[in-house]
């Protein structure tokens, strides 16, 4: 069966032997396989902590956790009643259908609408629909938000937080050469990228903006690249054993084993206005 539904996930299965895994809770992907030749059960393209909760009492630590509708600390009025990266991804999403099966892959739908809880901290109505496409060596993420309201604009910040499975030491994203980036463990100092190909040999918490719709990240033997539509924003973050190691959840030197690369909209606010849709897209493919 090329789609797998469970009580606490949906397992989607291409022809060409990859797989990938989606919770229903926050819709978070936390595996992303490809057949692997001789690597029995194939590679492994994500990282999850092994000490992350999978259970559905907090966010996932690790896979692609989806962030709205605001990233960081809420800075809208609207959202101040907020977490941190907001409501989306520790928020129960439904299955909704199969949107793709045939000899390329398979693609399904899951959505999330304002549950009670939701309502009591944010007043704002939207619609989220998140589709989910596995290929042989390709995983696309479709972020779809909808403003159904029919007199008031939705303002939000959006961001998928791409946790890829990568030797930390070793990895470098290109281009961002000449971008302008919010250097986060720097207190939010602006600076201008003057490196080639960067690296997070030390912590890094950074958020560029005017980002490129491509980026690659690579590293010997093997790499991934990152397309990105209607997502303005590049962060790259990894928190070395600095801030890593006061990570609860981040298993022992876990930040040895990734690097996140997330594709998002979190300078400013993206005004949807009644009725309107907006659609973010993250297309990972392997090289």
């Amino acid at each position: 069966m090329p789609v797998e539904k469970l009580s606490d996930k949906v397992i989607l299965k291409s022809p060409k032997g990859a797989t990938a895994e989606i919770l229903h809770y926050g819709a978070t992907i936390i595996s992303w396989k490809t057949s692997g030749g001789l690597i029995s059960g194939g590679t492994e393209h994500l990282f999850v902590s092994s000490k992350a909760a999978l259970d559905g009492s907090k966010p996932v630590r690790g896979g692609i956790p989806v962030v709205f509708p605001c990233f960081g600390p809420p800075e809208h009025p609207e959202h101040s009643k907020l977490a941190q990266h907001g409501f989306a991804r520790n928020e129960t999403w439904t299955f909704d259908s199969v949107v793709m099966d045939n000899e390329t892959g398979v693609s399904v739908r899951l959505l999330l609408k304002p549950s009670s809880a939701v309502k009591s901290i944010y007043s704002k109505d939207f619609e989220l629909a998140y589709v989910v496409t596995l290929a042989e060596n390709q995983l696309s993420t479709d972020l779809h938000v909808t403003n159904p309201s029919t007199t008031d604009s939705l303002e939000f910040q959006a961001l998928l937080h791409t946790y890829l499975r990568a030797p930390s030491k070793a990895v470098t994203i290109s281009p961002l050469n000449g971008l302008t980036y919010i250097n986060k463990v720097k207190g939010g100092a602006k600076e201008v990228e003057k490196r080639e190909a960067v690296d997070v040999k030390q912590f890094t918490d950074s958020v560029y903006e005017d980002a490129p719709s491509k980026v690659s990240v690579i590293w010997p033997g093997g790499g991934v690249e990152v397309k990105m539509t209607e997502f303005k924003t590049l962060t790259v973050w990894n928190p070395q054993a600095e801030a890593g190691s006061k990570i609860g959840d981040m298993e022992e030197n876990g930040w040895e084993h990734f690097v996140c690369v997330e594709p998002g909209y979190v300078r400013g606010f993206k005004k949807l206005e009644p009725g309107s849709r907006w659609i973010g897209q993250q297309v990972l493919t392997l090289v």
